[in-house]
């Protein structure tokens, strides 16, 4: 009787482990054939062009610090004293706009309580009401030092500095520090061509702060339409060479001339520091010919 018992028993638990019923060892089986059957699915791998020099020339510039970079490979193609320590003057506005833009939101209204009028201004006046947006136009477009000035007060001045240099640390900005955010001459306020491209490569990854570098001209009214700030784009290249789209300028007599400028052309971009130069648009004008004369791309 036992031996009948446990061959029926046998039995019946092999008929439903395989049987093809609904059996929820079957599924489990068949969903794992299934998985091991699925053809593998391949990544979609980007590599970006590497840019070359068909002849090993340099273009003839007046800057004693340089750096120019394929900005999708990050590639540099051109650098002089790349990290040296420079002077940054109103270059300085695009670390103090990152910052705004990381604790601030656009249409965010401040109320001027103290304003600054030293160098170059909007004259933004106390008591005026203006939103964070209007600030950023002031500071980027106008390279205006009391727009970058409220932006910071506004926070409190010494914890928006900390933020600043936060932010180097967090770009890997490491030859650099900050001390104010207009960029007035300060021992303490110092960059190098390489550590700028980095912060340029920051702010391009933000379309807001893009299309505000590459206005031309534009003004700006407060929040009760009492008071207008027509700015105008230091950056003379804005408007005058096809391509470029603008950055940040940057001028004090300890710093000389900077500029900062963003160029694209036939699908590729390049970022180009210019620091310390005797003529700044002349010297980006020289290095844009040879991009366009002596760039060139492998293949992949």
């Amino acid at each position: 009787m036992k031996i009948k018992f446990y061959f029926f028993f046998t039995f019946f638990t092999l008929l439903f482990l395989f049987y093809p019923g609904d059996s929820f060892y079957y599924h489990v089986f068949a969903y794992h054939r299934q998985l091991f059957n699925q053809p593998e699915k391949k990544a979609d791998i980007k590599i970006n062009p590497i840019p070359y020099l068909k002849l090993r020339y340099y273009p003839e510039v007046s800057a004693q610090g340089i750096y120019v970079v394929d900005l999708p490979s990050f590639t540099p193609i051109f650098e002089k004293s790349s990290h040296g320590r420079f002077l940054p003057a109103s270059t300085t506005k695009i670390m103090t706009a990152l910052v705004a833009f990381d604790i601030y939101q656009p249409d965010q209204i401040i109320t001027i309580k103290k304003t600054i009028a030293e160098g170059q201004v909007m004259n933004l006046v106390v008591g005026e009401k203006i939103t964070v947006e209007n600030l950023l136009y002031g500071a980027l477009v106008h390279s205006a030092n009391d727009a970058a000035f409220v932006l910071a007060n506004n926070y409190d001045t010494e914890g928006f500095i900390d933020l600043i240099n936060n932010k180097t640390r967090e770009l890997h900005m490491v030859n650099s520090h900050f001390n104010n955010p207009t960029g007035l001459d300060d021992l303490n306020n110092y960059s190098t061509p390489f550590d700028l491209a980095l912060a340029a490569r920051q702010l391009l990854s933000n379309k807001y702060l893009v299309k505000i570098v590459a206005t031309k001209e534009i003004v700006i009214p407060d929040v009760d339409y009492k008071y207008f700030h027509r700015l105008d784009n230091v950056n003379k290249l804005l408007g005058e060479i096809q391509g470029i789209g603008g950055l940040k300028t940057g001028y004090t007599e300890n710093a000389g001339e900077n500029l900062i400028s963003f160029y694209k052309k036939n699908g590729h971009q390049f970022i180009i520091v210019i620091l310390k130069s005797d003529d700044r648009f002349q010297d980006t004008k020289n290095i844009i010919q040879w991009i366009e004369e002596n760039i060139d791309y492998f293949k992949i």
